[in-house]
């Protein structure tokens, strides 16, 4: 069986469970939020503009027999992020996880054609939304006795491929952020851990293209991933089988990276 595949209804492993999946109205987003209802959890689908698309995952997710709301807030401002929080810790009455996902503007481009803006706002999304966030949920989890976060990077830190230099700038804080945070929020019982996906299928990606096939030859499992498996691994930090993994680093790549590298 492929490791895409749906899993039964009984491999719930996070029933009962509340996260919040921010950028979760599109993508892997999306995806990540199909799963963990199918593994039990009730969600909060954040979106910042895409409010159609949002409800429609929100509706999926309570098709799974779990609660789903879709929950407005620009991650890059605090104020919104704190409003995000309290409503759903309102609704639902407890949050145990927390992934960080969002993520909107110019990502990739040649140095030379990259503005001040375009750095910027890969530092907003991938820094200080996992800063924000983090502020807003750990008095929460701490009060709860612990909870789980889960930030979602890339491969190309690994990698370090030209021409995505805004784009890495963000996402190397990320992982610097995530690990720093796992240390000082151990002792709460704040488990912090990483999901680094590679080129992964999603609804814009045509996996029959000669291009998608070729890529997907190329990787050690000779295939495609799907951002559903992004999902998997964000379940599984989020679940009590990760009770003992923090700061952790997982590349979701089919075997193109590892940990030492590309």
């Amino acid at each position: 069986m492929a490791s895409s595949a749906k899993l039964p209804a009984v491999n719930r492993l996070l029933e009962g469970k509340v996260a919040i999946v921010t950028g979760g109205a599109r993508g892997i987003g999306a995806d990540i939020c199909r799963v963990l209802s199918e593994r039990g959890c009730s969600v909060a689908v954040n979106y910042g503009s895409s409010v159609e698309l949002a409800e429609k995952v929100a509706e999926e997710v309570r098709s799974n027999g779990v609660n789903g709301l879709a929950v407005k807030a620009d991650v890059r401002s605090r104020e919104q992020v704190e409003a995000m929080i309290a409503t759903v810790h309102a609704k639902f009455g407890r949050i145990d996880g927390l992934v960080n996902n969002a993520i909107a503007g110019r990502q990739h481009g040649r140095f030379e054609d990259l503005e001040d803006k375009d750095f910027q706002n890969m530092l907003d999304f991938n820094a200080f939304a996992v800063v924000n966030t983090v502020r807003a949920v750990r008095p929460i989890m701490k009060a709860a006795g612990g909870g789980r976060i889960v930030n979602v990077v890339t491969e190309l830190w690994n990698m370090g491929s030209g021409e995505w230099s805004a784009y890495l700038g963000g996402k190397g804080a990320m992982v610097g952020i995530s690990r720093a945070l796992a240390n000082e929020l151990g002792p709460e019982a704040i488990t912090v851990n990483m999901v680094a996906p590679g080129w992964m299928a999603t609804e814009n990606v045509d996996v029959t293209s000669d291009g998608s096939v070729q890529f997907g030859n190329s990787l050690p499992l000779r295939r495609h991933g799907s951002a559903r498996e992004i999902g998997n691994g964000c379940a599984f930090f989020l679940s009590d089988l990760a009770g003992y993994v923090t700061g952790a680093y997982l590349p979701v790549t089919g075997g193109r990276v590892t940990q030492i590298g590309a």
